[in-house]
C-alpha cells in the first residue's frame, strides 16, 4: 500500500478532503504533522478548547513560552491567546504549499473563538477579527458556533473578507440558516469590494453525537423496532444534510454570486469518532463520502480509515430517500428531533465552556509556576 493507494488515499480521491481533528505543538515541532501529510493524505487541521485543553495539560513543549508570557506579565487570557494563535500560526506555515496548490480548500487551520462568546453576536465578531490579525496567515479560518447569534456573527465576519468555519451545526433548519448567513455575507463583501474569491467557508455538521443521544432515547424505548435503529441517525442526517447543500447552491441567488468569484460553503463531517463499540469505527467515515466534503478525524479515527477503512465510492448522492425513511422511523418512536438538536447544541456550548476554563486553569498553574 504506497501513498497513492491507501485507504486514505482513496477517500481523497473520491472528493474528501481528510482534515486532522487535533493539533499540539508536539505535534507541529516533531514532525508528526508533516508525517500525516505525507503519508496519510491530510490537508487541513481543526481545532477546539478540549484539543487546546489536552495540548496544554500534556505538552512540556509549551514551557518556554509560558515562561516568557510570565515574565511579561500577561494575564491568563492573554497568554492563552498567545499560545493558541501560534500554533495555529505555525500549523498554517506547514500546510501553505496545500492551500497554494488547491486554491485555498485546504490547507486550512482552524481556530476557535471563545466559547463564552457563543450567544453574543457582537463579541464574536470582535474576537474574530482579532484571532484574523493575530494568525496574519491566508489559509487560517475562524471557527464560529452555529447558535442564533453566531448566525449574524457569520454574516458579518464573511463581510469582511475572513474565511470561517461554522461548527456546532447539528439540525438541517440550522444548516440551512448557515448557508444563509454565509450568502448574506459574501452578499455584503460583494457590495464592499472585496474579492469574493479569497473567501472561503466550511460548515461543520456533527455526526455521532446525533447517534449517541438519540441512541440513548432508542434503547431507553428498548422495543425490537427502536433498537433496530440504533447507530443510524448520525450518518442519515449527513446525508441529508449534503442534500441541503446540493439544492442550496443551485439557487439563483447562490449561483449569481458563485459567477462573481464566490466559493460554494463546503460540508464538513465533524464529530466522527465512533463512541459506540458495536458500530464500526470507520463508519463516520466510509458512509459519508462525497464530493466536496471534508471529514474531520481525530487520529484514531485517521489511523483505522488508513488500516481498514473500505471506500467504495460516493456512498452518499441516492441515499436521501433511505435517510428520511430512517430519519421518520425515528420520529415514529416518539424522539423528537428539534428537541434532540437544541439539545446537542446547548450540550456543545457548554462542553466547550468547561474545556476552556480547564484550558484557563491549566495556564494559570503553568504562569504562576514560571514566576
Amino acid at each position: 500500500m504506497t501513498a497513492t493507494t491507501s485507504n486514505t488515499a482513496q477517500l481523497s480521491a473520491a472528493g474528501v478532503s481528510i482534515w486532522l481533528d487535533d493539533l499540539s505543538r508536539e505535534r507541529i515541532t516533531s514532525g508528526g504533522l508533516v508525517t500525516l501529510i505525507a503519508e496519510k493524505n491530510v490537508v487541513g487541521v481543526t481545532t477546539n478548547p478540549s484539543i487546546f485543553a489536552a495540548a496544554l495539560t500534556n505538552g512540556e513543549s509549551y514551557a518556554a513560552q509560558v515562561k516568557e508570557l510570565a515574565a511579561a506579565g500577561k494575564n491568563v487570557t492573554e497568554a492563552v491567546f498567545e499560545i493558541t494563535t501560534q500554533d495555529v500560526a505555525n500549523g498554517c506555515d506547514i500546510f501553505k504549499g496545500i492551500y497554494d496548490s488547491s486554491k485555498g480548500f485546504d490547507g486550512r487551520v482552524s481556530i476557535e473563538v471563545e466559547p463564552g462568546l457563543a450567544n453574543d453576536a457582537e463579541g464574536t465578531i470582535v474576537q474574530a477579527k482579532e484571532l484574523f490579525a493575530k494568525v496574519d496567515r491566508a489559509n487560517v479560518l475562524i471557527k464560529i458556533p452555529a447558535t442564533i447569534a453566531g448566525l449574524t456573527a457569520i454574516t458579518e465576519t464573511i463581510a469582511a473578507g475572513i474565511s470561517v468555519n461554522v461548527t456546532l451545526i447539528f439540525s438541517l433548519a440550522r444548516y440551512r440558516d448557515v448557508i444563509n448567513a454565509y450568502l448574506a455575507g459574501l452578499e455584503k463583501a460583494k457590495a464592499a469590494g472585496i474579492d469574493l474569491a479569497g473567501i472561503h467557508s466550511v460548515a461543520s455538521f456533527f455526526v455521532s453525537r446525533v447517534d449517541t443521544e438519540i441512541d440513548k432515547r432508542l434503547a431507553a424505548i428498548g422495543t425490537p423496532e427502536a433498537l433496530a435503529l440504533k447507530g443510524k441517525a448520525g450518518v442519515a442526517n449527513a446525508q441529508l444534510a449534503y442534500e441541503v447543500y446540493e439544492q442550496a447552491f443551485t439557487t439563483e441567488r447562490a449561483q449569481y454570486l458563485l459567477a462573481a468569484g464566490a466559493n460554494k460553503q463546503r460540508p464538513l463531517w465533524a464529530s466522527t469518532g465512533v463512541k459506540d463499540p458495536a458500530v464500526l469505527d470507520t463508519t463516520y467515515v466510509v458512509e459519508l463520502v462525497a464530493p466536496e466534503v471534508v471529514n474531520t478525524m481525530p487520529e484514531k479515527t485517521l489511523d483505522a480509515t488508513f488500516d481498514h477503512g473500505v471506500i467504495v465510492g460516493d456512498s452518499i448522492t441516492g441515499s436521501y430517500a433511505a435517510a428520511n425513511k430512517v430519519m421518520d422511523a425515528i420520529a415514529d418512536q416518539g424522539i423528537s428531533y428539534a428537541e434532540v438538536t437544541e439539545l446537542l447544541e446547548t450540550e456543545g456550548v457548554d462542553k466547550f465552556i468547561v474545556s476552556w476554563n480547564e484550558l484557563l486553569e491549566t495556564v494559570t498553574t503553568a504562569l504562576e509556576a514560571s514566576k
